[in-house]
């Protein structure tokens, strides 16, 4: 199994090249199932994720090329021979359950496996669930399976959501795209995503307004037409490398990145004494004198906090100056990178959904082990900011969210190797 050594060796200098995003990539491809005509995708992240949505689709009998390196996604469901997406499949990752709101609206039926995914909390299906049926939808859960049908179709109502959840949002819209008359989804999620889905949504013919805010008005077309998409920037991969020069020093631009994705994150930055400037070509970040002050965080849906970046800001708190408390509020069990970080000299306290942690002066080289995708980054960043060496165990997470880790860092100066296992 793979490995990362990384050296602590100063200062980073230079620019990354951030990619599409991840969580869009993965809701847009699954719109494909809404039409008959193509769906091309640009600006596709190169991610095994990517590649396991694509499986997704081609057991369903969608056609997916993969062209120009892996960045533009191809897609075509003008023969679907299956709407039943298999446990084998689903089972290695959460946004597979996407598949469930396109499928029922334009064929009345679907059978979906319970998703997969990190190990980062229970993640359950109820709010995706009651959103469809709110449509008119059937659904039962059956043998670790979601049966769901809508004889007569899909048709337009009022829903409140008990909580803004992105997927359950991206679900309930994409399913409402192809629904009779008028549907309203309050409680929202406001998410840079699905604000890009109804982008995309839109070019397909979708009649959607409302989009990040937390109220979606949708009105129902009898079809869908193809369209060609580009996925908006990875706020998370953009997040998780404006803190390499925060956690290192050192001055680096973000080419792609807009501050509009991430102006919570880079709110705390500025508190913890990091300079986040946009430029013409993405954002620069420089650490502003010495370590950085201890910020307190709370995670939240956005435009609060993300939590995808709790357990990176986690890492620099490790080397802030004072005691900093982070409360994840989104997904229970997700602070398994905190026992990693003490293993490298980290003072930190869990209880329960809060972390305290207390700033040393410098972190220690050590070996570590990855728990989930972004614990795994999270580690990665500690060992940049380490004295000596540090090896990152089960870095398989990391090729789900992260492309060309080692490629990228190098490129401004960071000693980071991959090791074949």
């Amino acid at each position: 199994m793979d490995s990362i050594l990384v050296t602590g060796n100063g200062p980073l200098n230079g620019q990354i090249p951030i990619a599409g995003a991840k969580n869009a990539c993965l809701t847009l491809m699954p719109a494909t199932l809404l039409s008959e005509e193509p769906l091309t995708l640009t600006n596709a992240p190169r991610l095994s994720d990517i590649k396991t949505m694509t499986a997704l689709l081609q057991s369903l009998g969608a056609e997916v090329s993969s062209l120009q390196d892996g960045q533009v996604q191809a897609m075509s469901s003008h023969d679907l021979t299956s709407q039943t997406a298999d446990y084998e499949i689903v089972r290695k990752m959460r946004a597979s359950n996407l598949v469930l709101g396109p499928l029922l609206a334009r064929f009345g039926h679907a059978v979906v496996s319970l998703p997969g995914g990190c190990a980062i909390g229970a993640r359950p299906m109820d709010l995706h669930v009651e959103g469809l049926e709110a449509l008119g939808a059937e659904i039962e859960l059956k043998d670790g399976y979601l049966y769901a049908k809508a004889a007569g179709g899909l048709k337009g109502a009022v829903h409140e959501m008990r909580f803004a959840s992105v997927g359950a949002t991206e679900n309930i819209v994409m399913a409402a795209t192809l629904a009779k008359g008028t549907t309203v989804l309050k409680n929202a999620a406001r998410e840079p995503e699905i604000v890009d889905l109804v982008e995309c949504l839109r070019k397909m013919g979708a009649q959607i307004a409302g989009e990040g805010t937390s109220t979606i008005e949708i009105q129902g077309v009898d079809r869908l037409h193809g369209a060609t998409h580009q996925v908006v920037t990875d706020r998370i991969e953009l997040g998780t490398y404006m803190l390499a020069p925060a956690i290192c020093g050192g001055e680096v631009e973000l080419l792609g990145g807009r501050m509009r994705l991430v102006e919570s994150f880079a709110a705390k930055l500025d508190a913890a004494g990091v300079s986040v400037e946009e430029t013409d070509k993405g954002l620069k970040v420089t650490r502003k004198n010495g370590r950085v002050a201890a910020v307190d965080v709370v995670t939240e849906p956005f435009p609060g906090f993300p939590t995808d970046l709790q357990a990176q800001m986690m890492a620099l708190m490790c080397t802030a100056e004072g005691a900093s408390v982070l409360e994840e509020r989104i997904f229970e069990n997700r602070f398994m990178h905190a026992p990693e970080l003490v293993r490298m000299g980290a003072d930190i306290e869990v209880h329960g959904g809060t972390a305290t942690v207390k700033g040393v002066e410098r972190l220690k080289g050590a070996p570590v082990m990855a728990t989930d995708l972004r614990a795994s980054v999270s580690l990665i960043l500690a060992g940049l900011a380490a004295e000596g060496e540090t090896t990152v165990s089960r870095v398989y997470h990391l090729d789900r969210g992260y492309e060309h880790v080692v490629r990228k860092l190098e490129g401004v100066g960071a000693k980071i190797e991959r090791i074949k296992g």
